[in-house]
């Protein structure tokens, strides 16, 4: 079974067990990413969907699995909420009796508030909002999460070690959250469409497609991993690149006449204001 040691450090190891209500993608992704990292053995994860569709994956990785909603508040401590948003609503209706103050709740779905999530939930529930990424599924997610009114410093730091399994994991304010989609949830295809510009335009100059791919790929990986490691502003890198004169330059312009800054800021514009557009619908 999980152990995890409270956030107080007492000296209690408590029992986790892990319940995820819905299967789809995203939960799929978080699941792969704990039982990837150890933090959560399959046998203590126990997942829910109307249908066998997506249960099939959970099962092969050793997950329980059920139809039924409640079985998941019985048999679970820490629950996560991963419905599609048209129908959380009737799921939170059919869950709250089974909710205990033992209970730890976290939702995944975009666009409902802690504010609706309270109001749905008995008033003392301990839930938090939290929105993932795909990179999730192969530990390097970008999460950020809020906590409702109910859920504490030991909540949050669980929650925290826990996916901190499974990529950077940020405590905001819930107003972070929409804007965190427009950069992060939405910018994974963003940086595809980009990878994908990349091994085009090598292929262009006569490297083969799948060489091509992994080096754009690489790049990426590697230019990402300097930012987090140096600290530094990537101005100051992109800028450690540039000698005068040089191959980077020359490509900068391009990118500059191009608008690519302006174009990827409305990018992140646009897809933050309809994550706020369907959080109203």
């Amino acid at each position: 079974r999980g152990r995890v040691r409270t956030a107080a450090g007492a000296m209690e190891a408590v029992e986790l067990r892990v319940g995820f209500v819905g299967a789809g993608r995203m939960a799929g992704g978080l699941a792969r990413g704990l039982l990837r990292a150890g933090k959560v053995p399959a046998s203590s994860i126990l997942a829910s969907a109307p249908s066998d569709k997506n249960l099939d994956a959970w099962r092969e990785s050793g997950c329980r699995t059920t139809h039924c909603n409640l079985e998941v508040l019985q048999e679970s401590t820490l629950v996560f909420l991963a419905t599609k948003p048209h129908v959380l609503p009737g799921v939170l209706q059919e869950i709250r009796p089974a909710v205990g103050p033992h209970h730890v709740i976290v939702s995944l779905v975009a666009g409902v508030t802690l504010q609706t999530l309270q109001r749905l939930l008995p008033a003392w529930t301990k839930v938090l909002r939290l929105m993932p990424n795909l990179p999730c599924v192969v530990q390097e997610g970008a999460m950020v999460f809020a906590r409702g009114s109910g859920a504490g410093d030991e909540e949050a730091a669980l929650l925290k070690s826990l996916l901190s399994s499974c990529g950077l994991c940020e405590e905001v304010p819930e107003s972070y959250i929409n804007i965190h989609t427009g950069l992060s949830g939405s910018g994974v295809a963003y940086v595809y469409l980009f990878a994908e510009a990349l091994a085009e335009g090598a292929v262009k100059m006569g490297m083969p497609g799948g060489l091509a791919s992994r080096i754009a790929a690489q790049t990426l990986l590697g230019a990402a991993k300097m930012i987090l490691e140096t600290g530094e502003h990537p101005a100051k890198l992109r800028g450690d690149v540039c000698t005068p004169g040089g191959t980077t330059i020359h490509a900068l312009h391009q990118l500059e006449k191009g608008a690519l800054r302006a174009t990827v800021m409305n990018a992140v514009e646009a897809a933050t204001k309809r994550a706020c557009d369907m959080a109203e619908d």
